[in-house]
Protein backbone atom coordinates (compact mmCIF):
# COMPACT_ATOMS: atom_id res chain seq x y z
CA UNK A 1 0.00 0.00 0.00
CA UNK A 2 1.24 3.07 -0.87
CA UNK A 3 1.63 6.15 2.32
CA UNK A 4 -1.38 7.81 1.20
CA UNK A 5 -3.47 4.56 1.29
CA UNK A 6 -2.04 3.80 4.59
CA UNK A 7 -3.22 6.88 6.44
CA UNK A 8 -6.70 6.79 4.89
CA UNK A 9 -6.90 2.49 6.32
CA UNK A 10 -5.37 4.52 9.83
CA UNK A 11 -7.87 6.90 9.58
CA UNK A 12 -10.83 4.33 8.77
CA UNK A 13 -9.74 1.58 11.43
CA UNK A 14 -8.69 4.08 14.27
CA UNK A 15 -12.89 5.82 14.11
CA UNK A 16 -14.19 2.01 13.78
CA UNK A 17 -11.85 1.47 16.97
CA UNK A 18 -13.50 4.86 18.85
CA UNK A 19 -17.29 4.01 17.51
CA UNK A 20 -17.92 0.85 19.29
CA UNK A 21 -16.18 1.93 22.44
CA UNK A 22 -12.34 0.20 21.99
CA UNK A 23 -10.96 4.14 22.99
CA UNK A 24 -12.63 6.77 24.49
CA UNK A 25 -11.82 10.93 24.57
CA UNK A 26 -7.94 10.67 23.35
CA UNK A 27 -7.28 7.58 24.90
CA UNK A 28 -4.94 5.42 22.81
CA UNK A 29 -2.43 5.68 19.40
CA UNK A 30 -1.71 3.71 16.23
CA UNK A 31 1.35 3.50 13.86
CA UNK A 32 2.33 1.73 10.89
CA UNK A 33 5.31 1.28 8.78
CA UNK A 34 5.79 2.78 5.89
CA UNK A 35 8.81 2.45 3.25
CA UNK A 36 10.80 5.78 4.92
CA UNK A 37 9.69 5.54 8.65
CA UNK A 38 6.24 5.31 10.46
CA UNK A 39 3.37 6.93 10.77
CA UNK A 40 1.52 7.42 14.60
CA UNK A 41 -1.33 9.20 15.54
CA UNK A 42 -0.87 12.82 16.96
CA UNK A 43 -0.38 13.79 20.45
CA UNK A 44 -3.84 14.59 22.27
CA UNK A 45 -5.71 13.21 19.29
CA UNK A 46 -9.07 11.53 19.16
CA UNK A 47 -9.13 7.72 17.09
CA UNK A 48 -12.74 8.83 16.33
CA UNK A 49 -11.36 12.03 14.41
CA UNK A 50 -7.79 11.38 12.42
CA UNK A 51 -7.41 13.93 9.53
CA UNK A 52 -4.83 12.04 7.42
CA UNK A 53 -2.39 14.65 6.37
CA UNK A 54 -1.83 15.75 9.73
CA UNK A 55 -1.02 12.25 10.99
CA UNK A 56 2.73 12.04 12.82
CA UNK A 57 5.51 11.09 10.05
CA UNK A 58 9.05 9.56 11.59
CA UNK A 59 11.71 8.71 10.04
CA UNK A 60 13.74 5.45 10.89
CA UNK A 61 15.58 6.99 13.34
CA UNK A 62 12.55 8.37 14.94
CA UNK A 63 12.95 11.87 14.04
CA UNK A 64 9.47 13.91 14.07
CA UNK A 65 9.66 15.21 10.17
CA UNK A 66 6.18 15.73 9.42
CA UNK A 67 2.50 16.21 10.42
CA UNK A 68 1.25 16.96 13.99
CA UNK A 69 3.90 16.09 17.43
CA UNK A 70 3.74 11.96 17.51
CA UNK A 71 1.81 10.44 20.63
CA UNK A 72 3.48 10.77 23.67
CA UNK A 73 3.67 7.46 23.40
CA UNK A 74 5.47 6.33 21.04
CA UNK A 75 8.66 4.71 22.65
CA UNK A 76 5.84 1.94 23.26
CA UNK A 77 5.38 1.73 19.36
CA UNK A 78 9.25 2.02 18.38
CA UNK A 79 10.20 -0.87 21.29
CA UNK A 80 7.93 -3.41 19.35
CA UNK A 81 9.92 -2.20 15.43
CA UNK A 82 13.12 -2.50 17.17
CA UNK A 83 12.56 -6.00 18.91
CA UNK A 84 10.37 -7.88 16.42
CA UNK A 85 11.61 -6.65 12.75
CA UNK A 86 8.20 -8.38 11.23
CA UNK A 87 6.30 -5.45 12.65
CA UNK A 88 4.10 -3.30 10.30
CA UNK A 89 1.61 -1.76 12.93
CA UNK A 90 1.35 -0.95 16.72
CA UNK A 91 -2.54 -0.22 18.14
CA UNK A 92 -2.66 0.83 21.81
CA UNK A 93 -5.64 1.20 23.74
CA UNK A 94 -7.43 1.75 26.70
CA UNK A 95 -10.21 -0.64 26.21
CA UNK A 96 -12.16 -1.09 28.93
CA UNK A 97 -12.16 -4.45 29.49
CA UNK A 98 -8.54 -5.12 29.30
CA UNK A 99 -7.82 -2.29 31.41
CA UNK A 100 -9.91 -3.94 33.97
CA UNK A 101 -7.88 -6.99 33.46
CA UNK A 102 -4.42 -4.84 34.00
CA UNK A 103 -5.96 -3.86 37.39
CA UNK A 104 -6.87 -7.25 39.00
CA UNK A 105 -3.90 -8.00 41.82
CA UNK A 106 -4.26 -11.97 40.87
CA UNK A 107 -3.19 -11.93 36.79
CA UNK A 108 -0.23 -13.85 36.29
CA UNK A 109 1.64 -11.35 35.07
CA UNK A 110 2.99 -13.98 32.38
CA UNK A 111 0.65 -15.05 30.54
CA UNK A 112 -2.13 -12.51 31.90
CA UNK A 113 -4.57 -13.44 28.89
CA UNK A 114 -4.70 -17.53 29.23
CA UNK A 115 -5.49 -19.78 26.41
CA UNK A 116 -9.48 -19.45 26.79
CA UNK A 117 -10.21 -19.36 23.06
CA UNK A 118 -8.87 -20.42 20.16
CA UNK A 119 -8.83 -17.00 18.40
CA UNK A 120 -6.89 -15.96 20.93
CA UNK A 121 -3.91 -17.96 20.46
CA UNK A 122 -4.50 -17.76 16.93
CA UNK A 123 -4.27 -13.74 16.51
CA UNK A 124 -2.72 -12.59 19.83
CA UNK A 125 -0.12 -15.55 21.48
CA UNK A 126 0.84 -15.21 25.19
CA UNK A 127 0.58 -11.70 26.67
CA UNK A 128 3.14 -10.62 29.19
CA UNK A 129 1.67 -7.86 32.15
CA UNK A 130 4.31 -5.31 32.19
CA UNK A 131 4.85 -3.27 35.86
CA UNK A 132 2.83 0.46 35.84
CA UNK A 133 4.79 3.26 34.69
CA UNK A 134 3.18 6.47 34.30
CA UNK A 135 1.78 7.33 30.47
CA UNK A 136 4.41 8.90 28.78
CA UNK A 137 6.85 7.07 30.99
CA UNK A 138 9.72 5.94 28.96
CA UNK A 139 10.82 3.01 30.76
CA UNK A 140 7.78 1.44 29.44
CA UNK A 141 9.51 0.71 25.90
CA UNK A 142 12.40 -0.29 27.90
CA UNK A 143 10.29 -2.96 29.31
CA UNK A 144 9.36 -4.26 26.02
CA UNK A 145 12.51 -3.54 24.65
CA UNK A 146 13.73 -6.47 27.28
CA UNK A 147 11.58 -9.05 26.57
CA UNK A 148 13.41 -9.06 22.82
CA UNK A 149 10.85 -10.06 20.70
CA UNK A 150 9.16 -12.85 22.92
CA UNK A 151 5.62 -11.15 22.60
CA UNK A 152 3.32 -9.52 20.06
CA UNK A 153 1.60 -8.53 22.81
CA UNK A 154 1.93 -6.77 26.22
CA UNK A 155 -0.52 -5.60 29.00
CA UNK A 156 0.26 -2.07 30.57
CA UNK A 157 -0.45 -2.85 34.63
CA UNK A 158 -3.53 -0.24 35.06
CA UNK A 159 -3.58 1.20 31.79
CA UNK A 160 -4.27 -1.41 28.58
CA UNK A 161 -2.80 -3.35 26.13
CA UNK A 162 -0.31 -2.84 23.08
CA UNK A 163 -0.51 -5.28 20.54
CA UNK A 164 2.26 -5.58 17.23
CA UNK A 165 1.05 -7.30 14.39
CA UNK A 166 2.18 -7.78 10.77
CA UNK A 167 0.31 -5.48 9.00
CA UNK A 168 -2.75 -2.37 10.15
CA UNK A 169 -5.61 -4.76 9.71
CA UNK A 170 -4.62 -7.54 11.48
CA UNK A 171 -2.55 -5.55 14.59
CA UNK A 172 -6.32 -4.11 14.81
CA UNK A 173 -8.04 -7.79 14.71
CA UNK A 174 -5.90 -8.72 17.59
CA UNK A 175 -6.33 -5.92 19.29
CA UNK A 176 -9.99 -6.57 19.37
CA UNK A 177 -9.30 -9.72 20.07
CA UNK A 178 -7.32 -9.24 23.38
CA UNK A 179 -10.10 -7.06 24.46
CA UNK A 180 -13.20 -9.54 23.60
CA UNK A 181 -10.78 -12.19 25.82
CA UNK A 182 -10.01 -10.12 28.39
CA UNK A 183 -13.84 -8.85 29.15
CA UNK A 184 -14.45 -12.91 29.07
CA UNK A 185 -11.71 -13.12 31.68
CA UNK A 186 -13.33 -10.54 33.69
CA UNK A 187 -16.82 -12.17 33.20
CA UNK A 188 -15.82 -15.32 34.26
CA UNK A 189 -13.63 -14.34 37.17
CA UNK A 190 -14.21 -16.54 40.48
CA UNK A 191 -15.97 -18.95 38.24
CA UNK A 192 -14.49 -22.43 37.04
CA UNK A 193 -13.25 -21.76 33.72
CA UNK A 194 -12.19 -24.87 30.98
CA UNK A 195 -8.90 -23.23 29.46
CA UNK A 196 -7.41 -25.20 26.26
CA UNK A 197 -5.28 -27.52 27.19
CA UNK A 198 -1.27 -27.25 25.90
CA UNK A 199 -1.93 -30.04 23.60
CA UNK A 200 -4.85 -28.09 21.94
CA UNK A 201 -2.54 -24.94 21.56
CA UNK A 202 -0.05 -26.70 20.04
CA UNK A 203 -2.59 -28.11 17.72
CA UNK A 204 -3.76 -24.44 16.48
CA UNK A 205 -0.55 -22.96 16.59
CA UNK A 206 0.38 -26.11 13.99
CA UNK A 207 -2.62 -25.89 11.63
CA UNK A 208 -3.08 -21.86 11.92
CA UNK A 209 0.38 -20.55 13.08
CA UNK A 210 0.25 -17.14 15.20
CA UNK A 211 1.76 -13.85 15.72
CA UNK A 212 4.54 -13.36 13.40
CA UNK A 213 7.78 -14.79 14.81
CA UNK A 214 10.55 -11.57 15.80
Amino acid sequence: MTEAQLRDDLVRLAKSLFERGFSVGSAGNISVRVADGLLITPTNSCLGFLDADRISKLDRDGRHVAGDPPSKEVFLHRAFYETRPATGAVVHLHSTGATALSCLADVDADDCIPPLTPYVVMRVGTVKLLPYFRPGDASAGDLIRGLNGAHAAVLLANHGPVVAGADLRSTVQAAEELEETAKLLVLLQGQRVRLLSADQVQALRGAFGGPPTP
